[in-house]
């Protein structure tokens, strides 16, 4: 990832009137996340999808109370000896989605999920 994440740096760097910027100015000046908020901003809409998709009756495990209505839904965060479970999906996502403002875990569809969660993310870089 960190040679992909290179290669993007260089590459804006080759338009023109950017090269001065520095690399947050230029993604965001180009509207662009980074590699890895990328992948972040992909695990968190497969986590909505999960959530709030057409299987959101079933009963699941990863759930924290019962999803009540005008309640954002809450993961468990479950510890772990080992940095490969940390890695999991189920596990890495947890965490991010905790820190979200709640307009956008409580978006009522997945277009409105991904707007929001970019304006979230956007004011991160």
């Amino acid at each position: 990832m960190e040679l992909l994440e290179r290669v993007q740096r260089r590459t804006t760097k080759l338009i023109r009137g950017l090269e001065h910027l520095s690399y947050e100015d230029r993604l965001r000046e180009l509207g662009l996340f980074s590699l890895e908020k990328r992948r972040l901003h992909g695990d968190l809409i497969a986590a909505f999808q999960y959530l709030k998709g057409p299987t959101r009756n079933l009963e699941r495990d990863c759930l924290q109370g019962h999803g009540v209505i005008g309640v954002a839904l809450k993961l468990k965060e479950d510890r772990f000896r080992l940095d490969v479970m940390k890695k999991f999906f189920t596990v890495k996502v947890v965490r991010h989605w905790h820190r979200l403002p709640r307009e956008v875990v409580d978006a009522p569809s997945l277009e409105v999920f991904k707007a929001r969660l970019d304006e979230a993310l956007g004011n991160l870089v």
